[in-house]
């Protein structure tokens, strides 16, 4: 096996033109937070992505006894504490029959002082539809200012048909079709991604938690939300984390993210656990505060690429402008 790529900042670097969309981004971001309790019809602030909570819970980082030696440096414990939101991608808390299936599975990692280690926001789909940044961020303030402004949806349009070609590809197509075939699949019986890339030290992964033993048939009947619930008050949950190692540029691109890394094997390193009732009250002012945001991670954490850059000042602006409207509200 040759030797891990090692990080490098000029993966995460911006060019003068991304940084003032980045700023027009923000201002979008802020302007959709203030006015999202309109948007949701809520008495809240919600969060400009992943805004519906299914559940929040308490759970645990089990690392594995045989995890290869060079790893055992930053996972220096048996286990760690964990908080997780489990939601769905959607701008606007909205409540149909069936959800699209656009799932959220975020980790908070503490140690055993409740200092926290990492935040790895993970989803359901292992690809990003857009490579480019400036691409990206001007269709993100497009979406933002649809659903504030009330803009055209021609506008919007537009931008989304920006993003088509680079979902084109072998990796993103076959993986669109497999989603597809379980979009009515119950919410614990997917894997969840990392999308991006992560610092492990001087290198860089990717994670996923692959699920063990959930009948993807659960819940059927009832909304995601009541499925979850269900699920808890009666079952432990049990998914294993593993990582992919970035070896060769080529093979696992570090800012091409419509594409699988290719010729890097999984590596399992812990398990996560989740015990039957252990749900928090997703409601209460400090769950529904909680934020992800990877870059609050220890520096071997940190996460890394030109997109993954953008989740800084993304995740610090939204959660800014809850914090400051949430508690005018009083919100409990």
């Amino acid at each position: 096996m040759p030797d891990p790529v090692k990080y490098n900042k000029k993966f995460d670097e911006l060019n003068e033109e991304e940084k003032v969309l980045l700023e027009v981004c923000k201002k979008s971001i802020a302007d959709f937070v203030e006015q999202s309790s309109l948007i949701s019809d809520v008495n809240h602030a919600t969060r400009n992505a992943h805004a519906k909570t299914y559940a929040v819970l308490k759970g645990e980082f089990i690392i594995d006894p045989n995890i290869p030696n060079e790893l055992k440096q930053f996972f220096d414990k048996e286990k760690f504490d964990l908080t997780i939101r489990l939601s769905n991608a959607h701008l606007k808390i909205k409540n149909p029959e069936r959800d699209i299936p656009a799932y959220g599975f975020s980790v908070k990692i503490k140690d055993e002082n409740g200092s926290l280690i990492a935040n790895y926001p993970l989803v359901n789909f292992p690809l990003f539809p857009v490579n480019s940044v400036s691409t990206f961020l001007k269709l993100f303030t497009s979406v933002n200012r649809f659903f504030v402004k009330k803009w055209s949806s021609f506008s919007l349009m537009m931008q989304v048909l920006k993003i088509i070609p680079s979902t084109l590809t072998g990796s993103f197509i076959k993986n669109a079709f497999k989603l597809w075939t379980k979009r009515n699949d119950f919410f614990l019986s997917f894997d969840y991604h990392s999308v991006g890339a992560y610092r492990l030290g001087d290198h860089m992964i990717k994670i996923k938690l692959s699920p063990k033993g959930v009948d993807k048939n659960f819940g059927k009947k009832v909304k995601t939300k009541e499925a979850l619930e269900d699920y808890f008050k009666s079952n432990d949950f049990t998914a294993d984390i593993l990582i992919q190692v970035c070896y060769d540029l080529k093979k696992q691109p570090i800012n091409k993210l419509n594409v699988e890394w290719k010729k890097a094997p999984f590596i399992k390193i812990g398990e996560v656990k989740i015990e039957k009732d252990s749900l928090l009250n997703p409601r209460s002012c400090e769950n529904e505060l909680l934020s992800f945001n990877p870059f609050e991670n220890k520096p071997f954490f940190q996460p890394v690429g030109r997109i993954q850059k953008l989740r800084n000042e993304a995740y610090k602006v939204s959660l800014q402008t809850r914090l400051k409207i949430n508690k005018l509200l009083k919100y409990k």
